[in-house]
């Protein structure tokens, strides 16, 4: 080859290797801007959007745990890389996979928080510190060649710090999305999580609502709709924003529990898509609900230290008893469910715990004779939904047969009282509601033999007290 010849390739040697390098950093401007740009191109504005978006964004949690193993391990190999050179080559494919699926994850994420219109600081927290990770990879993988060639600057160890620190940060906005903000505090010891997270009820700390309503908030909705997720812009975080309500219009109408949207989603059948907590979250107890319903009756007073008409002894823990295995029944219970009158729901996915009768779909079409129907599952029913359907004081003729029965509604019924004392016989009971009805309170005489009995709701009765003065003890 001739010296012109040899000058001519050197040449075109050096400007290749000059421009590689300004033809990396351009593809990583490119996809810098492109990442800065998703958020734009699926704004968070509340407003939940096609089913099909959310079906896609239900697979962020699965790729969201590829990124974080990989993040883990590429320092891992870097470090080891320093003898092993072999190391270090597998330690720039990780970058590379890490950086793919936390793309991937945001993308997916994305299409989650837009479809189902997800909001809120720690939302956007999470979204925020993903795209960070993600631009701090991309940098990481544009400097890392020179830095191999080098191995003198000290900007590659650098980005690689940072991103492990932006990954257990942004993880812990997630962390806070799927479990609550308080599940690193929650099992505290009381005095390190009373310093560390103060309750957002503090200013009344001796009200009905702080010691009854909002524990139940908190521990089971603000995960949703709370400072970390606004979902439907609801969040149920402190008495002023409960009472504010959401884009749904206001969720607690004082004095009027029916028109209350809370009371209405979560009384709603669990397979009802409107039903909540959604996503699988433990629904709200028969008493919690009780407590809720009692509360807005009275007025919702974010002050008031007691709820007249309402006694309760204190909540004991021990696990109610089995009542045995419905399953040789669950053809009649699947039918019984899938048709329009009353229902037999069981209360979970164990036979043993029992099952609720419910009269929400029938309402006042529901009376003593359709009642007696039901006396073929009375071991297995524990809780019976009668409340506003046209059941008289003759249903107790029925109901005593039901001897694993533990809740009872009678609100708005025309039971009187007059055969309240047959309700003596059954042992497990620990809930009864007689909230406008007509029962008077020398009616209530045979429930003080009760030894179960530790939730009593007399509202709008002749039989409801001035005082805290009933044969159920008063919670302080």
């Amino acid at each position: 080859m001739s010296v012109r010849a040899r000058i001519a390739a050197a040449a075109r040697s050096a400007l290749r290797r000059t421009h590689a390098i300004p033809r990396m950093w351009v593809v990583a401007a490119c996809a810098g801007t492109f990442i800065l740009l998703v958020p734009f191109l699926f704004p968070l504005n509340g407003r939940p959007h096609a089913d099909w978006l959310q079906f896609l964004g239900r697979f962020h949690p699965l790729l969201v745990h590829l990124p974080i193993g990989l993040i883990v391990l590429w320092p891992v190999l870097e470090i080891l890389g320093m003898k092993r050179p072999a190391l270090r080559e597998a330690a720039g494919l990780v970058l590379q996979l890490a950086l793919a699926t936390c793309l991937a994850s945001i993308l997916f994420g994305l299409l989650l928080a837009y479809g189902s219109g997800e909001i809120g600081t720690t939302v956007t927290r999470h979204m925020r510190g993903a795209i960070a990770l993600a631009l701090e990879l991309l940098l990481a993988l544009a400097i890392r060649p020179a830095w191999l060639t080098s191995q003198r600057s000290p900007w590659y160890f650098i980005l690689l710090t940072a991103a492990v620190t932006t990954l257990a940060w942004t993880a812990h906005q997630g962390g806070s999305l799927t479990h609550g903000s308080d599940y690193l505090t929650r099992y505290m010891p009381r005095a390190l999580r009373n310093f560390l997270a103060p309750s957002a009820v503090a200013s009344h700390p001796d009200s009905f609502f702080a010691r009854h309503i909002f524990p139940v908030l908190d521990a089971k909705c603000v995960a949703c709709h709370g400072t970390n997720k606004e979902q439907g812009g609801l969040r149920l975080d402190s008495f002023e924003s409960l009472m504010a309500g959401g884009k749904d219009g206001i969720v607690i109408a004082p004095r009027n529990p029916d028109a209350s949207l809370l009371l209405k989603k979560v009384t709603l059948p669990p397979s009802d898509p409107h039903f909540m907590p959604a996503e699988g979250r433990t629904p709200l107890t028969v008493d919690e609900i009780a407590r809720i319903r009692a509360w807005v009756q009275t007025g919702a007073s974010p002050e008031a230290v007691n709820v007249p008409g309402m006694f309760f002894a204190e909540d004991r823990d021990e696990a109610p008893p089995p009542v045995g295995d419905y399953s040789a029944l669950m053809n009649e219970i699947l039918q019984m469910q899938q048709s329009q009158g009353a229902k037999l729901v069981p209360v979970s996915g164990n036979p043993s715990d029992g099952l609720i009768l419910r009269t929400t779909d029938v309402g006042a079409t529901f009376d003593d004779r359709q009642l007696q129907k039901f006396q073929r599952f009375a071991p297995f029913i524990v809780e019976a939904e009668l409340g506003r359907t046209s059941v008289t004081d003759s249903s107790v003729e029925t109901l005593i047969q039901f001897k694993n029965l533990r809740a009872l509604h009678l609100e708005s019924t025309a039971v009187t009282g007059r055969t309240l004392g047959k309700l003596s016989s059954l042992s497990q009971l620990n809930y009864l509601n007689l909230s406008a009805t007509k029962v008077t309170s020398d009616m209530l005489a045979p429930l003080k033999s009760m030894p179960n009995l530790r939730h009593l709701y007399l509202f709008e009765t002749p039989a409801e007290p001035k005082s805290a003065d009933s044969g159920v003890r008063s919670s302080q």
